[in-house]
């Protein structure tokens, strides 16, 4: 189970979605049940029929920001810039007008140190150092970087999310961002929960579902493969994480209660497992998380997901393997594909429980 091969599937091209449901709560939504072994099919927006008025949904509220930059060399050539994250997160009230971050750079030729690449608005950043491909810059401008930022930033849509003019739509920035995001600070976006719309959270209030949310910003790491054949020497992209008191107890109160902890995304099941201790109690804080979740780790906070159907070979298929088994896992994508289930971050869900 810790071949990086035994996390290939064959998915036909035209199943990778380009575009997400018309309404958000009408994708379609898998259900799988671990211990029978079963799966049914339904629509996203008859979630509240799955659910119980016991359960606790926990719901990551990072909000994606425009994360991909066209702008100019100092000599006038095209320069595209796309942040990693931030190891602190991002102050939200818009004061830093220096900002360090981790980036991916594509220009002509191979960028140097002490080299400036200039932006819309007045943001500029310059090339501090660079390693296999990734690069420390420093942002600055006069008005506040998130301001500049969203000034000359787009959506950063995945790379199988194709469009014509090779720029996101401004649908993109609506469609790419959950219903309840507050929090900036994710380059990606946490993909199940972009299947929730407002008047769906409204029917699971009414029915007695409670909602926690916490925060785990999203860095393009979710999406970088696994480069080693033995999964397990494999080391994850840290992401920072935020888990407010309040929350901690929301979930702590509902494992007493023996109420079902649902998290929505592989971000809520990596930050409550990191987050926990060895009874399953979740201690509020703010940190970077790094925990690589596959097959043969024991879960202690969660229940059940609601999660996408993830890329072969990736990190989040290990993790979805861990919780409900990688032949059983792999045998349900199967089922998918012949049902023609869209996959990937516009796609369809599953509900393993």
């Amino acid at each position: 189970m810790f071949s990086i091969h035994q996390y290939e599937y064959d998915l036909p091209d035209e199943l990778i979605a380009q575009a997400p449901a018309r309404n958000r709560d009408q994708s379609r939504l898998l259900r799988f049940n671990r211990r029978e072994k079963t799966v049914s099919h339904h629509r996203f927006r008859t979630l509240e029929d799955l659910l119980t008025p016991t359960d606790l949904l926990v719901i990551n509220n990072t909000e994606v920001i425009p994360a991909r930059m066209i702008g100019k060399k100092e000599t006038g050539g095209r320069a595209e810039v796309f942040l990693l994250g931030f190891p602190n997160g991002l102050n939200q009230e818009n004061k830093e007008s220096d900002v360090t971050c981790e980036c991916l750079i594509k220009m002509s030729k191979r960028p140097k140190p002490g080299s400036v690449i200039l932006f819309d608005g007045g943001l500029k950043c310059e090339i501090l150092e660079g390693q296999g491909g990734v690069y420390s810059v420093r942002f600055s401008c006069e008005r506040g970087f998130m301001n500049a930022l969203y000034r000359a930033g787009s959506t950063p849509l995945p790379p199988y999310v194709r469009r014509e003019s090779g720029m996101p739509t401004p649908e993109d920035a609506i469609s790419y961002q959950t219903v309840y995001a507050s929090q900036k600070g994710a380059v990606a976006a946490p993909t199940a929960g972009l299947h929730f719309s407002k008047e769906l959270l409204k029917k699971l209030k009414s029915k007695g579902v409670r909602l926690a949310e916490i925060t785990l910003h999203v860095g393009y790491g979710t999406f970088l493969p696994v480069r080693v054949m033995d999964i397990r020497k494999h080391r994850i992209h840290p992401e920072w994480y935020s888990i407010s008191e309040d929350a901690a107890k929301q979930i702590n109160d509902g494992k007493q209660n023996r109420s079902r902890i649902v998290a929505v995304g592989t971000t809520c099941v990596r930050a409550l497992e990191f987050a926990s201790n060895d009874k399953g109690v979740v201690k509020p804080g703010t940190g970077l998380c790094n925990l690589f979740i596959f097959p043969g780790f024991r879960f202690k906070t969660i229940d059940a997901m609601i999660t996408n159907f993830h890329l072969p070979k990736s990190t989040l298929l290990m993790l979805v393997s861990a919780f409900a088994g990688r032949e059983e896992i792999l045998s349900v994508y199967e089922e998918a594909i012949r049902n023609r289930y869209r996959f990937y971050s516009y796609g369809d869900a599953m509900l393993i429980e």
